[in-house]
């Protein structure tokens, strides 16, 4: 006997499918009415009526498609335990279209960001420019070294004419002092007294020729200048001569008078040759000179050593 089934109803109530079969209609079955096989909604039970199937079964044909169905939703974004979740129903039973739940995008292989593309091509790019910024310095570099390397074997010539400032001649006396020109004699042109005399024998002399003043070691022998001076002063007067390796002295007056003290005609360079060739040197002393005409005198005096040869005589600032 079959279950839910009492003995009180016939046999083709027990075949909830009699009503697709010939001999099932013979017999009597029909199609549940108002919910069962295939139908909407389940069909209402009744005194006496066997229980159907719960699964609703519909004739081939009956079935609607052209909805879509709902998404798979993941297991990690189902609702957390204790809540309803949302089981599967067949898409005609929703009133409205059913949501699809877009799935994100996925970033390369893996987890976490993909590569940073935008910073990689900015890293190159400043590469770049610091290789093309290095290669113009070193050819701006040669350039100016090969600049400067013309300059100095041929020299270069200015583009332009220097410009020319035309400038007024200024009537007034320039505040800068220029430097006087003072007198420098020859002794052999110098006026000669006593055993004084020319001569060019010994070599080295400076003056015009070769010429030189001997015989000065006698006293009374005597050179005098006539110097002009521009303006008085004190100012030195330097003498060139030649001694046999032997300290020499003589006397120097100026306009008349003579100094307290001889002019001295020493062995500066310490020489041991006797040879006056090799014993020129110069020596100098403090002289009062005035504007003008001056008579300077340079002679041999009792108690002097006049062995000397004279070349020439300068005066010099003081």
């Amino acid at each position: 006997m079959a279950a839910g089934n009492d003995g009180s109803n016939k046999p083709e109530d027990d075949d909830p499918f009699g009503y697709l079969y010939a001999d099932g209609q013979a017999a009597g079955a029909q199609a549940p009415q108002g919910g069962g096989y295939g139908y909407p909604g389940p069909a209402p039970a009744q005194p006496g009526v066997p229980r159907t199937s719960y699964n609703q079964v519909r004739a081939v044909g009956e079935r609607q498609y052209g909805h879509q169905q709902q998404a798979y939703v993941p297991p990690q974004q189902q609702a957390p335990y204790g809540q309803p979740q949302a089981q599967y129903a067949a898409p005609e039973t929703y009133g409205a279209q059913p949501q699809t739940r877009a799935i994100p995008p996925q970033h390369g292989g893996g987890s976490g960001r993909g590569p940073n593309t935008k910073g990689l091509l900015i890293g190159a790019v400043a590469v770049v420019a610091v290789v093309v910024i290095g290669i113009a310095a070193a050819v701006i570099s040669n350039s100016g070294n090969e600049k400067d390397k013309g300059d100095q074997a041929g020299g270069s010539t200015p583009s332009t004419a220097p410009s020319q400032v035309s400038e007024t001649p200024s009537t007034e006396p320039s505040s800068e002092k220029t430097p006087e020109e003072l007198p420098k004699q020859d002794a052999a042109t110098l006026t000669l007294g006593g055993s004084a005399t020319t001569e060019k024998t010994v070599q080295g002399a400076e003056g015009v020729g070769g010429v030189y003043v001997s015989g000065f070691n006698t006293p009374g022998a005597s050179v005098t200048w006539k110097a002009n001076m521009p303006s008085g002063g004190k100012y030195r007067l330097t003498v060139r001569y030649s001694i046999p390796a032997v300290d020499a002295n003589a006397t120097l007056t100026v306009n008349g008078k003579a100094n307290s003290l001889p002019i001295g005609l020493k062995n500066f360079i310490h020489s041991s040759d006797p040879n006056p060739e090799k014993n020129w040197q110069t020596t100098w002393a403090p002289v009062d000179l005035q504007k003008g005409d001056n008579e300077i005198k340079i002679s041999c005096e009792a108690g002097n050593q006049c062995n000397v040869l004279l070349d020439w005589l300068e005066v010099t600032p003081g």
